[in-house]
């Protein structure tokens, strides 16, 4: 099969794309034949050498896929040859990634693809729309009626937490970094979206929440925590899912006096039970188009080290070309 892997950490051109030897699947594992993948920041982290466990020697890149099982281990329940199906979290934790034509993944991280949802939109969607659903119902707990203010709307994860809390039956308020992307964040359902570039955003925010913010999402590398604890309500929750460096100076006073609380996390720690709950909302949502992949560029998946440019000169170098996932195609 052709893959895109890496035999060493570093920067993007470590990237190989060439044959390696078909994978068998073990005894609970379903083998892939791959439709379509898709790139996360965390995958040029692991890339670039920022890992906590052992990669595989030829380490196949990648956490998202989408495609049709082609072979299932003896000990596999819930899918048969020619399902389709969609997953993530797996080049984590030592597993091999999804950069390929063919995948081995152990079932309990796949999920059946809703009729009429393409591949694309699926691989698009898992990691962000898991890390969304996560962040927002099981950790900080949203509830219908509440005001949902998300820093970053226009991003991967960012465009799904606004699909995701509008679905839910929150105001959604939202920023964006330019014109056109706070009329995409619109488009997406946001009730209200700002520029957060512009002189006068904390006044737009108090105007449009005056009662304060009950769920302040953040999808930027360094918050502003007194910024963030300044708007919100009692009882407010804030999410964080980026900034592993991030040193901020916290206001604990007003914190404390509102009662509010800070939820931290990273999707791949969730159980695969917790991850199976998001993928069934993710699905439905899909299927009833309540819910839309933010894709912002296509590419073949022998381009994996272009895309990983890309992705990288936005994530850590604020390129501000990118707003939405990276999907790559392997060749058939």
């Amino acid at each position: 099969m052709l893959a895109a892997f890496i035999e060493r950490t570093g920067p993007p051109d470590v990237i190989r794309y060439a044959d390696l030897p078909d994978p068998t699947p073990g005894p609970t594992e379903v083998l892939v034949q791959v439709g379509a993948v898709a790139v996360n920041p965390i995958d040029c982290y692991i890339r670039n050498g920022a890992n906590f466990w052992p990669l595989p020697d030829r380490f196949v890149i990648g956490c998202d896929l989408a495609g049709t099982v082609s072979e299932v281990g003896t000990e596999v329940t819930r899918f048969r040859v020619g399902d389709r199906v969609w997953g993530s979290n797996q080049g984590l934790l030592g597993r091999q990634g999804t950069f390929a034509q063919l995948a081995c993944v152990d079932q309990e991280w796949l999920y059946r693809s809703p009729e009429g949802v393409s591949d694309e939109d699926l691989a698009a969607t898992a990691l962000v729309g898991i890390t969304a659903h996560l962040g927002l119902f099981l950790k900080a707990g949203l509830m219908p009626g509440e005001t949902v203010l998300v820093n970053g709307g226009s991003g991967g994860v960012g465009s799904m937490v606004v699909q995701m809390a509008k679905a839910a039956g929150a105001r959604v308020l939202a920023t964006a970094g330019s014109v056109d992307r706070c009329a995409a964040v619109r488009r997406l359902g946001a009730d209200e979206v700002f520029d957060y570039h512009a002189a006068d955003l904390v006044q737009q925010i108090t105007a449009a929440a005056p009662s304060g913010i009950d769920l302040d999402w953040e999808t930027v590398r360094s918050p502003d925590l007194d910024a963030i604890i300044s708007r919100l309500a009692d009882q407010g929750r804030v999410v964080l899912m980026a900034g592993r460096d991030a040193r901020p100076e916290f206001p604990v006073g007003p914190f404390y006096v509102k009662g509010c609380s800070i939820h931290g996390f990273v999707m791949f720690k969730a159980p695969a039970a917790s991850q199976r709950r998001c993928a069934e909302d993710i699905g439905r949502w899909l299927a009833s188009g309540e819910l839309k992949a933010n894709i912002a560029v296509r590419m073949p998946l022998r381009e994996a080290r272009q895309a990983h440019e890309l992705q990288e000169a936005n994530t850590l170098h604020g390129a501000g070309t990118l707003a939405g996932k990276i999907v790559l195609v392997p060749e058939s």
